[in-house]
């Protein structure tokens, strides 16, 4: 297993100068299937780091971020989790292996996950499903599902516009912001490579919100490189990698198309 250290702060200074020793975290996430050690195109593995990530600017954690080549799983990850795939959380030695309990263990159990786990039905709906007319589009290749996503991608264009927020439920980030910006990333990456999608530029109010994500260490700490997102699929699609890929410089597509007036 390969470890990527996060810049966090170990511990918070109390006023009298003393220290509080505040949860050490590990998330595993998968590798990259490219090269078997940077950051790979898992969507839950981005989704928690960046929760995770929050936290530890936030100084209530200390947080390891690990990256496992599911190709080739060490010995040990082998004997610890047998056949589990990432992500899984470890806090205080205790195991969380499954993405809800995963969830909750943030919720319940990590200081200060309360606060990024906000109760929004209309957000929850409204972007519920997304990554599934993603996949049907780049499987299908057809125009209809090509609308269906487009549809749906105006419809978190309208809800930021009438929200008129940073983020989908206000100012400062939530879960449902760690959960969406992976899967715009996605659509737009693989989106552009398989099927030549783009998110249209009249989506203003959908491309201000990436604007601001893309400024934020806890999306591009945790985002993969535009290489591994097309990899995923390309796994999936039982397409070839091409000779000597591993060797490529990774990229990252995070400018954007229209000019954003603060």
């Amino acid at each position: 297993m390969s470890a990527e250290e996060v810049e966090t702060q170990p511990a918070v200074e109390a006023t009298n100068g003393s220290k509080f020793d505040v949860p050490e975290i590990e998330l595993i996430i998968k590798a990259s299937t490219i090269d078997g050690r940077r950051k790979g195109a898992c969507l839950f593995c981005q989704e928690y780091f960046m929760d995770l990530y929050l936290l530890a600017e936030l100084k209530t954690i200390s947080l390891k971020v690990t990256t496992v080549d599911m190709q080739k799983p060490p010995p040990d990850f082998r004997t610890n989790f047998e056949a589990t795939h990432p992500p899984i959380l470890i806090d205080n030695g205790l195991a969380i292996l499954e993405n809800e309990k995963i969830e909750r263990h943030i919720m319940k159990n990590i200081p200060g996950g309360y606060n990024l786990f906000v109760q929004d039905k209309d957000v929850a709906t409204l972007i519920e499903n997304l990554y599934v007319k993603l996949k049907l589009m780049l499987v299908k290749k057809d125009d209809a599902k090509n609308n269906a996503l487009l549809s749906h991608l105006k419809k978190i264009n309208d809800h930021l516009a009438n929200r008129n927020t940073r983020f989908l439920t206000g100012d400062t980030m939530c879960c449902f912001d760690c959960e969406l910006m992976p899967r715009l990333q996605h659509i737009r990456v693989a989106g552009k490579y398989f099927v030549d999608f783009e998110i249209p530029t009249h989506l203003t109010a959908l491309w201000r919100y990436m604007y601001h994500m893309y400024q934020l260490d806890a999306f591009t700490q945790s985002c993969p490189a535009d290489q591994d997102i097309i990899n995923h699929y390309k796994l999936q699609q039982s397409l070839k990698m091409k000779k000597h890929e591993e060797l490529e410089t990774p990229t990252f597509t995070t400018s954007i198309p229209i000019d954003i007036s603060e």
